[in-house]
């Protein structure tokens, strides 16, 4: 798989998120992701909007879902939503309902493995069940407790398990995460709001400043290819 960047929309308002998918999109920005902070807050009327303004870009809508996956997902796919989350902790009556929907509705399920006891047997259930892309994902909250934990401590293991591509988010530099590709994790995420080196960057207050960091950083991905 080559190289995709995928800018997280962890906004909280469909305002907010259209200006950012649209510094990113203009910078080659591949994917746009309704982050669950946008989702709580404006719920499928987001995805809704970010499919009007960007009716050719794959969104995806990371539900988290945990339970009532079918429904869930045909309410996102309905939106406009071409990728949905499923949580990897959940029953797999649940990953099997939202990878039914999927079908039924074509578009893709992304299967998150955070907070499994056993991530590499998680991911391996989850391609089992038919879900398209895993995602290893260290929690925010993991991390503000534990600052020592990130994606690598399972990433290499999971991406040796499993045959389907693998994301890898939670705490990464942006070098961290521009490298993804040569570690095996081609879909390639980076986060908006965006902070660098402590310093906040805003579409109304940085436009161009921020367009030209996710242009260079669209490049450095595209750049690198998974080793071996």
């Amino acid at each position: 798989m080559e190289p995709i960047v995928q800018i997280s929309l962890d906004l909280t308002t469909i305002k907010e998120a259209l200006a950012m998918a649209e510094i990113a999109v203009e910078a080659g920005v591949d994917w746009i992701e309704a982050g669950t902070p946008l989702l709580l807050g404006e719920g499928l009327h987001a995805v809704a909007a970010i499919r009007q303004a960007f009716p050719d870009h794959p969104i995806v809508a990371d539900l988290k879902t945990m339970d009532g996956g079918y429904l869930e997902a045909e309410m996102m796919a309905k939106a406009g939503a071409t990728h949905v989350v499923v949580m990897g902790v959940a029953h797999p009556a649940t990953i099997r309902a939202v990878v039914k929907a999927a079908r039924d509705y074509g578009i893709q399920v992304m299967g998150d493995i955070m907070a499994s006891p056993d991530p590499v047997a998680c991911a391996t259930m989850l391609e089992e069940n038919g879900v398209d892309f895993i995602i290893v994902h260290t929690g925010f909250d993991e991390r503000g407790e534990d600052k020592e934990r990130t994606p690598y401590d399972h990433l290499a293991a999971v991406v040796e398990a499993v045959k389907v591509p693998v994301q890898a988010v939670g705490g990464l530099t942006i070098d961290q995460a521009a490298d993804m590709p040569k570690n095996g994790a081609p879909l390639v995420v980076i986060g908006a709001p965006l902070v660098i080196d402590k310093q906040e960057f805003k579409p109304s207050q940085d436009r161009e400043q921020l367009k030209g960091i996710l242009q260079q950083f669209v490049s450095r991905v595209k750049a690198n290819r998974m080793e071996g």
